[in-house]
């Protein structure tokens, strides 16, 4: 059985970082970055009072950047093919080394992230890396690459499609950017073709050849093995080695299943307790890479998350002009049913590296107004849930950093800080952020202290409220939870505080209501019959056929704990 657990996402270069005066483009000397020293004992302390057990340390491996370590033996990059000052942390420079600006002492600078996982391991968390399969940036220079293994593009055949390349190559043509010019070209990290890249297209990276001609119908060739395979498999033991417990592979449906049927199953035989989570945003593919590639979780992005925030976003607009045109709350529904048996290894989030803000502009203004889907998205399943860095304090992300412009989102491109992550560092959170932060951290711990929300049953009440003239089912949610401890169950009683959790070895029942116009005061939820049947609940214990009433908090929330 699946137990529920929780990923922080902490982008190191940003949350490490202190400075309160960061300038748009600055380099590194000026504005500074995060550390592998940055996660002291506080980071660690904070971590743990929001019931995390896993920290995903993004952007560690190291990528190409505008920096110059010329001093310590590394090439410097060419700056037309980098975005921003910085640079991408998915622009891969060397797969065996970590990035120089992490340390204090360059030198030592596997040292100090050898430190950091111990350091990780030893307070009581899992360590999380990204694993970035796809792509490599456009001037992939290895200084680290172990004896035993291969670089990536020797004995490539540069005139046409060979399963045994690393690269794509475009015979004949020339890739030409500002200073840099390839020939001939490769093609392009996000599956582009051609020799003239847009600057919406990752031209900064080059894909990788896994033995899939895409010029032929993308006709798979592989057997034999192609190298790239056995290369990249290498590459996360060599981490799986340095004490990495997960991979977060991005773009992993880029990337054929072949290739992690036969990854993931090698790695494992070595590493057996390390965990694959894959960014696919293809549901069509969610069974393929699940269960033929084997990953252990995989991306709920397209599924509940845009369902979520499409219900916020229309009310959170109603709310602030007066309009009106949300989903209906009831279509969460659909969510669930869709992914069907896999929904307690889909990974649930609200916000990661790749999406607005919640308290943006461009998203709901006030983070706030996502406790509702908070609650839905932690307390639904048995899924992961996934916090990003400054979430938890409402960071905004409406900062202007450089490359990335003013989106809503903190640049992963740029040399910059997050206001609120900098005041949590120094305390001086503002009355709003330290509100959110208590908020959060309630919710996220009783979660966590929850046996039916860790790894109880989901029993979904919406459909038995359609016609509840007591629930509005377009603005509300409603969802019970039900752990058994296995034992013939007796009487259940309210528990004392509704957010703390159940710990002894009885069973529990949660009921869970999220108001996502946060206008409602109170409620009355029907329970139909066969909610006491599938939960295995004796008739009579909770006014069987009848209802029960909630009273949502002042963020839309409402929720019943019940305990023998």
């Amino acid at each position: 059985m699946e137990k529920k657990f929780i990923i922080y996402q902490l982008l190191l270069r940003v949350f490490g970082n202190t400075n309160e005066n960061c300038v748009s483009g600055g380099s590194l000397s000026l504005n500074g970055t995060g550390k592998f020293s940055s996660i002291t004992d506080e980071v660690f302390r904070h971590l743990h009072s929001l019931g995390v057990s896993h920290i995903w340390y993004t952007g560690v491996i190291e990528h190409a950047t505008r920096e110059s370590f010329e001093a310590y033996g590394i090439r410097r990059d060419n700056p037309s093919v980098i975005k921003g000052a910085a640079g991408s942390p998915y622009a891969i420079k060397d797969y065996y080394d970590v990035n120089p600006y992490l340390a204090d002492s360059v030198p030592d600078r596997m040292a100090e992230f050898e430190d950091l996982i111990l350091r990780t391991h030893n307070a009581g968390f899992k360590v999380v890396l990204d694993f970035v399969p796809n792509h490599l940036a456009r001037e992939y220079n290895s200084d680290s690459t172990p004896y035993w293994a291969r670089e990536f593009g020797i004995g490539d055949n540069e005139n046409g499609f060979s399963p045994d390349n690393n690269f794509y190559y475009l015979p004949g043509e020339m890739f030409s950017m500002g200073t840099y010019n390839e020939r001939p070209a490769k093609a392009t990290g996000n599956d582009c073709f051609t020799s003239t890249p847009s600057t919406n297209d990752w031209y900064e990276t080059v894909k990788l050849n896994y033995g899939v001609d895409y010029m032929d119908g993308r006709k798979g060739h592989f057997n034999p093995v192609p190298k790239t395979w056995y290369m990249m498999q290498d590459i996360l033991c060599f981490w799986a080695s340095k004490g990495a417990d997960a991979f977060r592979c991005d773009m992993a449906e880029l990337v054929p299943v072949e290739f992690w049927e036969w990854c993931i199953r090698e790695v494992k035989q070595k590493y057996p307790k390390v965990q694959f989570i894959a960014e696919v945003y293809n549901p069509a593919e969610y069974s393929s890479y699940m269960y033929r590639g084997g990953f252990d979780y995989l991306y709920d992005k397209v599924g509940l998350y845009d369902t979520l925030k499409g219900i916020s976003q229309g009310h959170s607009a109603y709310a602030l002009n007066g309009g009106w045109g949300a989903p209906s709350a009831s279509s969460i529904t659909g969510c669930w049913q869709s992914v069907n048996d896999k929904q307690d290894r889909m990974l649930n989030f609200l916000e990661n590296h790749d999406e607005q803000r919640i308290g943006s502009d461009f998203n709901l203004y006030d983070p706030f107004r996502a406790i509702p889907s908070l609650a839905v998205s932690l307390m639904l399943n048995r899924a992961p849930f996934m916090l990003y860095c400054g979430q938890e304090v409402g960071e905004r992300g409406m900062l202007e950093e450089g490359f990335s412009g003013r989106d809503g989102r903190t640049s992963i491109f740029d040399w910059c800080s997050a206001p609120s992550i900098v005041r949590m560092h120094k305390g001086k959170l503002l009355a709003d952020e330290a509100r959110l932060l208590e908020t959060y951290r309630e919710m996220l711990t009783f979660a966590m202290g929850s046996r039916a929300i860790v790894s109880g049953e989901t029993y979904d009440l919406q459909y038995a409220n359609y016609n509840n003239p007591n629930l509005d089912t377009d603005k509300c949610f409603v969802f019970a939870r039900r752990y058994s401890a296995g034992k013939e169950a007796g009487a259940f009683h309210r528990g004392g505080n509704e957010l703390k959790g159940c710990r002894d070895d009885g069973d529990e029942l949660v009921i869970v209501a999220a108001d996502f116009s946060q206008s409602c005061r109170h409620a009355k939820i029907s329970l139909p019959e066969d909610f006491f049947r599938f939960l295995k609940i004796p008739y009579g214990e909770l006014n069987p056929f009848e209802q029960v009433e909630v009273r949502f908090n002042d963020y839309g929330v409402a929720i019943l704990r019940y305990n023998i």
